[in-house]
């Protein structure tokens, strides 16, 4: 299961990486200044996700358990979600969108409250 995890967070670290330098290079000349933050938002939340995948690639395989695959189910929704409306909405200009992003938002707030409850199973292990 770690493994998966632990590929997801490439997947996800590779589009962050790749969105944010399509956008640096490709869209600064293409789209204004809000839609340019817009698309540089959804790449930084991206790439912090990434990370937080690798933490759910490291706890699945020390507290295996719901919480941890809560969290890695709800990172990748966030991210799905809270990034995709932002680079749809700067790609097309559907401003509607925007009411859809913070679904993506709180379905990582989700996930971060489920990784520190599977963390707080760690405690109750013997050290490895």
């Amino acid at each position: 299961m770690s493994s998966n995890w632990l590929r997801m967070a490439a997947l996800v670290g590779f589009i962050a990486v790749a969105g944010g330098a399509f956008g640096a290079h490709g869209l600064r000349s293409i789209v204004d200044a809000q839609a340019l933050g817009w698309w540089e938002t959804g790449a930084r939340y991206a790439l912090g996700h990434a990370a937080a995948l690798a933490a759910v690639a490291w706890l699945a395989d020390r507290a295996p358990g719901r919480a941890v695959t809560v969290a890695g189910l709800a990172f990748c929704a966030g991210v799905l979600v809270f990034t995709g409306s932002l680079w749809t909405m700067t790609l097309t200009g559907a401003r509607w969108l925007g009411a859809v992003t913070p679904l993506g938002g709180a379905a990582m707030l989700v996930g971060w409250v489920s990784l520190g409850v599977a963390a707080g199973g760690l405690s109750r292990q013997a050290p490895r």
